[in-house]
Order: C-alpha cells, then structure tokens, then sequence
C-alpha cells in the first residue's frame, strides 16, 4: 500500500513540474510576443501605462473599450452604465472638483424613473435633496397648483431637487467604484482621427502633460460649452435668455415641495427647493445682454423690476438674497440634435442637445438617452468594427426622438408662451395657459405628464397645445363675439401655430411623429462580429 501511495506521489510530482515547464513556456512565449509586436497592452485589459509614459498613446484592444468626455450628469452616469455592462471605461474629466453651477438642479419624475432604471437612485440620496410634487403658477395676484400625475406609481416616485456639484459628485465616485471605470482628470484637446474614424482623443493631463487615448468608441459628453461638437455636428446654437440665479436662505415656500412658476414681466422668474433651507431663484432675462454685476445695474433691476413680483413670503429673502451680492448668470441655450454620423465617436447630453432649461428637461433627456444606448450596445462584444458599428448607431438617433423631443419642443414652446408681450394673441394665449392648467383633471394632468417625462408623447403635446389655443378663442368668443375678438382669436391660433411648428420642424417631423417610418428604426446589430 505505501509502494502504490508513494507511485501515485510520484506521479503527481512528475505532472507539477511538467505542467509548470509548459506554463512557463506559454508565458514567457506570450511575453516575447506582446513585445515583438509593441501593443503596449496589459494582460488584464486596464489602460496601457507603459507606452503612455513613453510616448503618451495607448492601445485599444485588451485595453479601454469607450472614452468618455466629460464626467457630468451625462457622462458619470453613462460610465457607470457601461462599466456595470462589463465595458472597460475610460473617463476623462476637464476639473474633478465639485461643480458650483444655477442649473441642473431639478430632476422630473420621469428622470427619476431612469435614474432608477440605470441603477444609480442612490445617487439623490446624502445630499440633503428635496422631494418635488409639482408646481405652482402665478400670474397678476392669483395662484394655482398642478401636481405630477403619480398616482400609479410607488410612492418614493417624485420630482428631485438638489444642488447640481452634490449630485455630479456622487454620480462620480458611483462611476469610480467600479474596477473597470477610470476617472481621470485632463483637458480634451481634440479627437484622433484616421481615415474618417475616430479613433480617440488628445487630451492634457491634470500635470500639463500631452497624452493620447485610444478606443474603439468615443463618446463625447462636456456639455452646453463644447468644443469638440463642431467635429460631429452642425451646430444651431440659440440663445434666447439668460438666467439670473441667487440662493435664497431659510424661507419657507408658499406651497412646500413645489417648484414655482411667476408668469412675470418681461419673462418667468423660478423659485424651487435645493436644501432643507435653500431655495433656488432663476430670473429669466430676455436676450443675450443682462445688467452688469459689477456696477450694480443688476441688483437695481432685481430690486425694481422683479422683486414687486415676487410672491409676498419669498418677498424679504429675496432682497437679503440681492444685498449678500452672490449673484450668478447663466446663458439659456436651445439646439436641436444635428450630429454627423462618425464611425468611432457619438454625441451624449448638451454637447449633443439643448433646450430651454425652463421646464427642467435636459437631465431626463440625457438619462433616457443613456437608456437608449445602453439597450443598443448591450448585444455587441467587440465594437471595433467602426463602420458597421456607425450605422447600427444611427438608430439612436431616431429611437431618442419621440421621447427627447417632445420634452424640447415643449420647452421652447412653454417658453414662448409664458414670456410677456404687447400683442393682444400673445397675451390672450398666456393667459388661456394659466386658466386652462387651473381647471385640474384631465387639464393639467396632461401637460404635467409631458412636462415631468411621465408620458413623452409628441401627439399628446400638440393636442394639449392646440386644446389650449381653442380654450383661448373660446373665451375670447363667449358670451357674445364681435368682429375684434374674432380678429384676435385667429390671431392667436396663428401665433400658437408660429410657436411649435417651427421647433417641431427644426426636431425633425418624422423622426419625432412616425419613426417606425425610419429605416434605421429597424436596424439591426452587425452580424460579423461576436455576439454575447
């Protein structure tokens, strides 16, 4: 018994050491061939460092999947959804500190639902956000409330507020948390281009350093200021406002958890929570010129011209808010999604599409994107083939549409209607606004769910603006018409006609009305490279 114990030990030694020969070899030939070819790439698929410290490149096969410009809303959120996808993810961000922005602040129901969907609710929590059930609307002395639609849903289901930097910084270090995501601080100068491929970028290091990075796919999110978009797309760029932001301090809401909407003079003034003891306030400026800051024009015309709007209990804060002088300004910008369609790179977030920021859209616009994107790459393994890969990537742009435009065009559109103005129609439509939204019900339940991304439909947003058009001439008609009232509703289905006509051709009629109609509706994902 010990003779055949010691045979079966021996036996197992003989097979160690033989196994360990063959191994060595494997390796070592693998080394030897990693080397003759200079791919720089290491065997666990993270970003080459060795080259990069050489001559500032990297490979791309065994090593980043995608390269994420920019780490925002769009681009943090994005990075954590294709890493939890297995993707290997390279971030580059210009500034990793935490934002201090006006905007971005209110994320909609709808937004919510696809924060949920992507895994990353726990992103609102741990910075003092706050829940939002709707709004409230004041016009000339009189106020209504329209809430979100929710009840079918559970009840954690709500509007968010915060303040912008806590929520961006959260999103990053979600991102961060997962292996295969690098967040990295530099400044993207331009993307590499090969052929008409995009192949990757350059970018300046947080040290000054010149580096490359190298990726199959390029996905630029830096947001409204881009200066990478011109190489993806045709720009139309509008900027009809500015917004003014203060921070108004321990004061309490007329109507608590809800945003509020003052159809004032010249433009709507917003007030919403940001903290249990902040409530954000964006003054709309008409045009691209506001009062200078610096020589004080600004809080003259805050004190003068806006605060006799102002709802009473916001009243004193406000002005407290003027005299601590933490005055901000943001320019509001509008662009219609216009991209090129480059193999190796794609366009997320504001770089890609903007709106009027009035209806507090852009974030659940980019979240729903992200959604559309991740469903699209989620049967592709190998995303090298450019080519194929940007003509199956077309279908983002027409699937994204029903959804995103709807809530841009109702944006511009809400805008336009709740600006001040001397014709007669205008004023009318403003007001057919305001009172139609206050009989409640099917009223405002309707435009409420467009407006909160709860139900994005392009038809229901045209039938709710047109309803609200006929609402107008009826009481324009009622009790008894003459020729001028008349005169005056036409004049108003013709203005409400010259407001959203226009912002749904510029959207794109078909691919927001019938993109089944699209051939790219049905693409399919290419077939010559592997399939999980």
């Amino acid at each position: 018994m010990p003779l055949v114990l010691d045979h079966y030990l021996f036996g197992g030694i003989v097979a160690s050491i033989l196994g360990l020969l063959f191994l060595s070899q494997l390796v070592g030939g693998r080394r030897k061939k990693t080397k003759e070819e200079g791919d720089g790439e290491e065997e666990n698929g993270a970003v080459c460092k060795t080259t990069a410290a050489v001559d500032g490149e990297c490979g791309t096969r065994g090593g980043t999947d995608v390269i994420v410009v920019g780490a925002g809303v769009a681009g943090s959120a994005l990075a954590y959804t294709l890493g939890k996808d297995g993707r290997r993810v390279h971030v580059i961000e210009r500034d990793l500190t935490e934002p201090d922005r006006i905007v971005g602040e209110l994320l909609q129901p709808g937004g919510y639902l696809k924060l949920i969907e992507l895994g990353l609710q726990d992103c609102v929590g741990e910075i003092d956000a706050q829940r939002v059930l709707g709004y409230a609307l004041f016009k000339d002395g009189r106020d209504t409330k329209v809430s979100y639609p929710l009840e079918n849903y559970d009840s954690d289901i709500a509007g968010r507020s915060f303040h912008n930097g806590r929520f961006i910084q959260r999103m990053r270090e979600k991102a961060a948390s997962l292996p295969n995501v690098q967040l990295e601080q530099g400044t993207v100068t331009s993307l590499i281009e090969e052929n008409g491929t995009i192949k990757g970028v350059t970018y300046k290091s947080k040290s000054g350093e010149e580096l490359r990075a190298y990726a199959p796919l390029t996905i630029v999110c830096d947001g409204c200021f881009s200066n990478l978009r011109r190489a993806l797309c045709s720009p139309r760029v509008d900027v009809p406002s500015c917004f003014v932001g203060l921070v108004l301090e321990n004061c309490q809401l007329p109507y608590p958890n809800y945003g509020h909407v003052v159809l004032g003079d010249p433009s709507p003034i917003l007030f919403y929570p940001i903290s249990s003891n902040e409530v954000r306030c964006l003054v709309d400026v008409p045009g691209q010129k506001v009062p200078s800051i610096a020589n004080g024009e600004m809080a003259k015309y805050l004190k003068t011209v806006v605060a006799p709007q102002v709802p009473p209990q916001l009243h004193d804060a406000f002005i407290s808010a003027i005299d601590r002088g933490s005055i901000r300004t943001m320019p509001n910008k509008s662009m219609p999604a216009a991209p090129y369609p480059t193999p190796g790179a794609i366009l997320m977030g504001d770089a890609f599409n903007m709106r009027h920021p009035l209806t507090g859209g852009g974030m659940t616009v980019a979240l729903s994107d992200i959604v559309v994107l991740q469903n699209l790459l989620k049967p592709l393994r190998d995303l090298h083939d450019a080519a194929s890969l940007c003509k199956y990537l077309e279908s983002f742009y027409t699937l994204r549409k029903p959804v995103a435009s709807t809530i841009n065009t109702l944006a511009g559109a809400l805008y336009k209607v709740f600006c001040a103005s001397p014709d007669q129609a205008r004023k009318e439509m403003r007001q057919a606004c305001f009172d139609y939204l206050s009989l409640g019900g099917v009223f405002s339940n309707g435009p409420v769910a467009l407006l909160s991304g709860l139900n994005p439909k392009p038809l229901s947003l045209v039938c709710h603006f047109f309803a609200v058009a006929i609402y107008g001439v009826g009481r324009l008609l009622l009790p008894f018409p003459s020729p001028k009232r008349l005169w005056i509703g036409a004049r108003l289905i013709s203005a409400a006609s010259g407001i959203i006509f226009p912002i749904i051709k510029a959207e794109g009629v078909r691919q927001m009305f019938f993109p089944a109609t699209v051939p790219a509706y049905y693409r399919a994902p290419p077939l010559n490279r592997e399939i999980c």
